[in-house]
């Protein structure tokens, strides 16, 4: 017997008419898909997370994949204040100036009807007159094509809105959508309340570690402060043994006070001059320098010794007062050039002897790392007090022999009392040695592991490097090692986490080390290693190789399996290498390069490295001065109508020639100013000079000049913060030039991302009068919804589009349809970077009106612009920008 299947009972016919039925079936399975999908990501927004602003955003984001919701925004209603709060607001149409708008405003709205009566309402242009009459609202923003709005309930408890409406009649919305948008909202309170414990957690969790923080630093300021107290108790004590054990040595009762006073005060060169005045000589029974070996008796003249003798009083004398005594006549001019020259300092006390001075004595640097201070004055001229006591005593042991014994009397008993004072003072000593190696021990290790920290370890690292120059043969290397997904088992577990982490990894990386091997941590997640006396270079990369296999085995945090790893950066020790710091550096630097090239390996530091960081940072400290010295070269080129042949406006811009790398280019010129944090400087610099001469030629200008325009490039800094917008809009004001003679261009990669952060900047300078242009549209990087979405004036096309139109029709037809969108949106094309009669032509052809370009007109270097003499609100020491 045979078995009919399925598809033999069924006719032809009758499956036809099945498919329907199934398609249905198979688009709500779809749908419900979906929808689960939506959820899980939902939840998954929960835990990843941590800010609400990026929350809500990243809720359009799925809402919008589960029906068209290009409008969107969410609102809460604060019972309290009887306020609703648009937390979240995207509108086409709709421009949301204040986030906060009382309830009673809204009260007989469609939001304020959900937020009143806890309901869902669906409503469409069809409907809308029905529902507004049966439910008494009204719509009190642009009219929607449809509108579905749900409510937020936490319980029972209605605590906001969420709303999706659309304007457009070829996007529609169906009760299907209503159901989805209701389910997913029961859905998204949870998720928010999460996120909001979580910020609340953070924020707590900063707060006290902001505190711990400043209690530190209190606790390492009175550690400080105890060492300097202790230390200065020591060279008094020392200081008075000196003076009290004088006898008649004079040189090596100099040399010792030298040694106590180079403790207390930065004197590698020390001077004690005396002043014979039978022969009105300067001598110098102490002199200890660095670059001369002795000096020579010599009459007085007019330098700093004689200053000091002179005035009686101590004094701290740099270059530029050097300079003022100079100029007064207190000083010879020599002098002073010398110590300005070699950016000197110099302090200097009288030595009063009965009452009479009789010498000075001296300390002095030769270079500017070390700049004296009032305190460093104050404490020579304690010191010296005690030399002249001294002093006093020899001179007057040679005038009356008489006195010795008395005075010898005086020394034994004043000996004895230091003595016991000493004896008191070294038992406090003692106590106090105690607390300090505490103390010592907590200042140089991690609270946390236990190992050594910065301080302990750049200590180490300077011994290793002192030991390489006098043995070069010895070799030492640096690891530094920055861990993996540290960040997300701190957000995902806590911190408590975090700490579990770091004392595993700190057991795991010490484990791969020798016993005399130094490992420290530095702080966060960056760990560092002193390889001691090792034999051969591959040493080193063994040592990595083990570190990166244990960190790839999984750590067990708080019941959970994480897996982490880490980038190592190495860098041996060699005999160039000065400070501790610098070896640090070069393997910070290595251990970035390993992680750009993608994690889980090890890079050793080669000079090209070292190379490329000093010329980085030679390039913006040349960057900063020319800046200051507004040394920079400006350029200008007008924008032409190419129907009248007239300017449209002229563009004016900055350009870098450095002296060394030639001309820089404009995206590393711009990189440079932001890594430096000087690009709102820059664009101040520009609108200070263009509003200054579009002032010039409206007070003497003539009548072609009067009419003209100015336009300037600004970065996206200014749009980015509503503080910054309004300065700029007040700087515009305070010019006194009209704000439609200015025009301001705006890169297209600055508006590529959520547009709301700048659209509301934008539309500021829109209402303000000034001209807008979109600059180099058609690099990639923007969509064709920015020409519609902001109020730009003018669309200037990338340079590199229109190169190509003369051989490539795809881009011809781009170009084309982009004439076409700007005649139906009201803004007008300007084709960029015109260098052929080719490229004219084809321009033309298309129907551009405005073009610019070397073909048209070459770039002008500006001259500077004369200082207006009727208005002070722009200043600036040198003016570049002239058109």
């Amino acid at each position: 017997m045979v078995t009919q299947t399925p598809a033999e009972v069924l006719s032809e016919a009758e499956l036809r008419e099945l498919v329907p039925e199934l398609q249905q079936i198979a688009d709500k399975y779809k749908r419900k898909e979906l929808v689960q999908t939506a959820l899980f990501q939902i939840s998954e927004l929960s835990s990843s997370v941590s800010e609400l602003t990026r929350l809500y955003a990243a809720l359009h984001k799925i809402i919008d994949g589960l029906m068209n919701a290009r409008n969107f925004y969410v609102a809460y209603y604060d019972d309290v204040a009887e306020e609703v709060d648009f937390v979240y607001f995207v509108d086409e149409f709709d421009e949301l100036n204040v986030k906060q708008i009382p309830a009673a405003e809204l009260k007989n709205g469609m939001t304020g009807y959900v937020l009143r009566t806890g309901n869902p309402l669906f409503a469409t242009k069809e409907n809308f007159d029905e529902i507004a009459n049966q439910l008494d609202i009204r719509d009190l923003g642009t009219s929607s094509v449809d509108w579905l709005g749900v409510p937020l309930k936490r319980g029972s408890k209605v605590i906001g809105a969420m709303v999706v409406q659309s304007y457009d009649d070829s996007v529609r919305h169906n009760e299907e959508d209503m159901e989805v948008l209701q389910f997913v909202s029961q859905h998204i309170v949870t998720s928010i309340d999460r996120v909001k414990n979580r910020e609340f957690t953070e924020r707590t969790i900063r707060e006290r570690t902001k505190q711990l923080r400043k209690i530190n630093d209190e606790l390492q300021e009175e550690i400080q402060e105890r060492q300097k107290i202790e230390d200065l108790q020591q060279a008094l004590f020392e200081i008075s043994e000196l003076s009290a054990g004088l006898d008649g040595d004079m040189e090596n009762f100099y040399s010792n006070l030298h040694i106590v006073l180079a403790r207390l005060i930065h004197a590698p060169n020390c001077y004690i001059a005396i002043h014979n005045k039978d022969e009105n000589y300067l001598e110098f029974p102490y002199f200890s320098d660095e670059s001369y070996a002795q000096v020579a008796p010599r009459p007085l003249g007019w330098g700093l010794t004689e200053y000091v003798l002179r005035h009686g009083r101590a004094e701290l004398i740099g270059p530029n007062r050097a300079k003022e005594l100079a100029d007064e006549g207190e000083l010879d001019i020599e002098v002073a050039h010398r110590m300005k020259q070699g950016q000197n300092y110099w302090l200097g006390t009288p030595l009063v002897v009965e009452g009479v001075v009789s010498g000075v004595v001296g300390i002095q640097s030769y270079n500017d790392k070390y700049k004296y201070q009032p305190k460093d004055l104050e404490l020579l001229r304690y010191v010296s007090h005690h030399i002249a006591v001294a002093l006093e005593r020899k001179h007057a042991s040679e005038e009356i022999q008489a006195y010795n014994q008395q005075l010898t009397d005086k020394v034994k008993e004043r000996t004895e009392e230091l003595h016991r004072a000493n004896a008191s003072l070294k038992e406090q000593i003692e106590e106090r040695k105690q607390i300090e190696l505490r103390l010592i021990h907590d200042a140089h290790h991690d609270s946390l592991t236990g190992l050594p920290n910065r301080a302990l370890f750049t200590s180490r690292v300077e011994l290793a490097i002192a030991n390489k120059m006098r043995y070069p043969k010895n070799k030492f290397a640096i690891l530094f090692i920055d861990l993996d997904r540290f960040k997300l088992i701190n957000d995902t577990l806590g911190h408590q986490a975090g700490d579990q982490f770091l004392i595993e990894v700190s057991q795991r990386i010490s484990r791969c080390i020798r016993g005399h091997d130094l490992l420290a941590r530095l702080g966060g997640d960056e760990f560092v290693i002193l390889l001691d006396s090792f034999e051969r270079d591959e040493d080193a990369e063994e040592v990595a190789v083990r570190i990166l296999d244990t960190m790839s085995n999984a750590f067990s945090l708080e019941g959970t399996e994480m897996y982490s790893g880490g980038s190592i950066g190495i860098a041996f020790i060699e005999t160039w290498y000065k400070e501790a710091g610098e070896v640090i550096r070069d393997a910070d630097a290595a251990m970035y390069q390993a992680k750009s090239s993608g994690r889980g390996r090890y890079v050793m530091f080669d000079q090209s490295m070292r190379k490329r960081l000093l010329e980085e940072v030679e390039l913006e400290n040349e960057f900063r001065h020319t800046l200051k010295d507004n040394n920079f070269d400006c350029y200008s080129q007008p924008i032409i109508d190419l129907n009248s042949k007239e300017e449209l406006y002229c563009e004016c811009y900055v350009r870098w020639h450095h002296s060394k790398l030639g001309k820089i280019k404009r995206e590393r010129f711009w990189n440079v100013a932001e890594h430096v944090g000087m690009t709102l400087e820059i664009d101040r610099f520009m609108i200070e000079q263009a509003c200054q001469r579009l002032r010039e030629w409206q007070e003497t200008g003539n009548e072609q000049e009067r009419k003209r325009n100015i336009g300037i490039n600004i970065s996206v800094s200014h749009l980015m913060h509503s503080k910054q917008v309004k300065q700029l809009i007040k700087l515009i004001q305070n010019s006194g030039v009209p704000p439609e003679k200015l025009v301001l261009e705006i890169d297209e990669s600055h508006i590529n991302g959520p547009i709301q952060h700048i659209h509301s900047s934008i539309q500021e300078l829109k209402d303000l009068g000034v001209t807008l242009v979109l600059d180099n549209f058609g690099n990639g990087m923007a969509s064709l919804n920015s020409l519609c979405h902001f109020p730009f004036d003018f669309v200037k096309v990338d340079r590199h589009l229109i190169k190509s139109l003369p051989e490539n029709e795809q881009n011809r037809q781009l170009v084309h349809s982009l004439q076409q969108i700007a005649n139906n949106f009201g803004f007008r094309l300007i084709a960029n970077g015109i260098e052929a009669p080719a490229q004219l032509s084809a321009v033309q052809q298309i129907g551009c009106l405005f073009a610019q370009g070397r073909h048209i007109s070459q770039p002008v270097p500006l001259l500077p612009a004369q200082k207006s003499q009727t208005s002070d609100t722009l200043q600036s020491p040198s003016t570049n920008v002239s058109c």
